[in-house]
């Protein structure tokens, strides 16, 4: 059984789930079920209760009963304290019946959020994620996150993976234009993502003339939609193209020449568009932040920005935009990095072992 949120909303979780659930449909040893718990409305609130987030994931504890059925529960779950709670049922309904759990989380907060809980929250989250027999992270970095709850060897890395269709092919890779910076920006307009930092370094060079082409794509959060809406009036060069389905990234990717994500985001873990930008041949450039450093090395597959920090990406933007070949050799080597690491099939047979692991 395969509990989280699927798309719609995409998302790194939705389409790490929509994933799982596709390459297991597929095998002829499992039967799958599930059980979507995506919420419909984007904000940046994460971890905030609301009356109306309360009655959609209660209603959802209606399909408990689908836990009886299954061998296997894998879940990715939230990360904050209520983002446990809304599986309360499921886990504890598994660990009754002595199912298979497994919890998958894609972020670095969770143990973060353990630390800052007191009294009956912290013991009943402990309670709560204790009874996972198996718990997987993106990368070694973040396996922390999951040391308060289950034994070491029972805590995985599992690399993320890059759909079949951002492979482009070395001729639309070899036709990249670089008389210019193409920038991309592809994530949800959220303030820890570096959203309004990239804006006012794209400011900077349009004030010094330096030339490029922006275009960034992803969800606005409606906290952040006048400021962001306002900042982009004012560049000229900049296009916002919304949110985009997998044929519109793969030609928003494949057109850039530089992938730009400055993120600080308090629970992020390994981003999937770090891996799509390498697939499809883009220089990276990002922040040292929570798993990165562990798909990510500066001056080989792009370079680090600071966090929160404008004139850090300002800086480096000019700098590669004087040295058009350094952009086109960084994509070059992500392309093939990307086709040797971070294939479906490979994600798939990984997590399929991670599985097995609970049974040798």
């Amino acid at each position: 059984m395969i509990t989280g949120p699927f798309p719609l909303p995409i998302t790194g979780v939705s389409l790490g789930t929509q994933i799982v659930y596709d390459e297991f449909k597929k095998k002829d040893n499992y039967q799958v079920q599930m059980v979507n718990t995506s919420y419909s409305r984007f904000d940046e609130k994460i971890g905030k209760l609301s009356l109306h987030k309360a009655w959609f994931y209660l209603k959802l504890q209606i399909f408990f009963y689908k836990v009886f059925r299954n061998d296997i529960i894998y879940i990715t779950i939230g990360q904050t304290f209520y983002g446990v709670l809304k599986y309360a049922l499921y886990i504890l309904s598994a660990s009754v019946a002595n199912k298979q759990i497994v919890i998958h989380i894609h972020g670095n907060y969770l143990g973060k959020q353990y630390s800052e809980l007191t009294g009956i929250k912290k013991r009943l989250f402990h309670f709560i994620m204790s009874r996972t027999n198996q718990g997987i992270v993106s990368s070694d970095s973040l396996k922390d996150n999951f040391r308060p709850f289950i034994p070491e060897d029972q805590i995985f890395s599992l690399k993320n993976f890059t759909l079949d269709e951002l492979f482009v092919s070395d001729e639309v890779v070899h036709a990249k234009k670089y008389d210019r910076l193409h920038i991309t920006y592809l994530s949800n307009l959220m303030l820890e993502k570096g959203i309004f930092e990239l804006l006012e370094a794209l400011l900077s060079l349009e004030e010094e003339n330096v030339p490029y082409q922006a275009r960034i794509a992803g969800n606005i959060a409606p906290e952040n939609s006048d400021r962001v809406m306002q900042l982009l009036e004012r560049l000229e060069h900049t296009e916002y193209l919304g949110t985009v389905d997998v044929k519109e990234k793969t030609d928003l990717l494949t057109w850039s020449n530089i992938f730009i994500l400055p993120t600080f985001y308090t629970m992020e873990a390994q981003p999937f568009a770090i891996l799509e930008a390498m697939a499809t041949g883009n220089m990276i450039i990002t922040t040292p932040h929570a798993g990165i450093p562990d798909i990510f090395r500066d001056q080989i597959n792009g370079v680090y920005v600071e966090k929160q920090n404008a004139d850090s990406i300002t800086s480096q933007l000019k700098k590669v935009a004087a040295q058009p070949s350094m952009i086109r050799n960084y994509g070059l080597h992500n392309v093939k990095e990307a086709r040797e690491k971070y294939r479906i099939p490979q994600f798939a047979d990984n997590l399929e072992a991670i599985f097995n692991a609970a049974h040798s």
